[in-house]
């Protein structure tokens, strides 16, 4: 479908928090009175992390499995119900590449993904009667965003500015400019990547450019391996946090 043959009927955008799951029912019920109907859902909402696990407040993983998790699943009841009904769908949920292995830094990000991969994994098994409701895991890598600007940090009144290097400060550069993104998978690749894993219904699309693709396959197939390299390279990773962060209070 062409967006230029789409009218302000095709169209409706709400406000939603994923953290008000109260909300989540009406929000729903709205887009089912405008369309009639729900196709497909995609879980594309969440937040990283950047901070040591000895420093972090639990606040911060309250807050992270409150809003990458649980309004997630929040929302996907609501929704399934619907398609339940319909006996059709699909169920889109951008996890990570981090749902499937560990890394510094991210303890609470990382569980949080894990959490989805483990509940959609299993909600998969429950609607063996519903062959037509396809159940879809997509596992970015890094992919070039603005996500690193809006990391939860150790304590929820913070946020980070993260440089590779550090030159006088000069304020809205230095938060705009955090560091090159090159090495990461473009925006638009990850998207396309994506909406061929959901046409396809792929039950779990990993999508990543290497080295990053490299290491899901050991942490799946030689995890000893992945042990070893993922402590080298995260030993090396919080020396570079901790000598690149500036901390700013909000």
């Amino acid at each position: 479908l062409e967006i230029s043959s789409l009218s302000e009927n095709d169209i409706l955008v709400l406000r939603l928090d994923l953290t008000d799951r109260s909300s989540h029912e009406a929000a729903t019920n709205s887009v089912l009175k405008h369309f009639g109907k729900i196709d497909v859902l995609v879980n594309n909402g969440g937040r990283s992390q950047r901070s040591l696990f000895v420093d972090t407040n639990l606040d911060v993983y309250n807050a992270i499995i409150e809003l990458n998790y649980l309004g997630t699943i929040s929302l996907t009841k609501y929704v399934l119900n619907h398609m339940i009904q319909r006996k059709k769908g699909k169920i889109v949920t951008v996890s990570s590449v981090m749902g499937i292995m560990g890394a510094p830094l991210a303890t609470g990000y990382c569980a949080s993904k894990h959490a989805l991969q483990g509940f959609f994994n299993s909600l998969r098994t429950e609607l063996t009667d519903y062959p037509e409701i396809s159940v879809i895991q997509i596992c970015p890598g890094p992919v070039q965003s603005q996500i690193i600007q809006n990391v939860f940090t150790e304590n929820l009144a913070k946020y980070f500015i993260f440089l590779y290097s550090l030159p006088a400060l000069s304020p809205p550069q230095s938060i705009e400019n955090s560091g090159d993104q090159s090495h990461k998978m473009p925006t638009d690749r990850c998207a396309r990547l994506t909406l061929v894993s959901v046409a396809n219904d792929v039950k779990e699309a990993w999508i990543s450019d290497h080295p990053y693709l490299a290491v899901c396959y050991l942490w799946q197939y030689a995890p000893t391996w992945a042990w070893w390299l993922m402590n080298r390279m995260g030993k090396r990773r919080i020396q570079n946090f901790k000598s690149g962060i500036v901390s700013v209070r909000r």
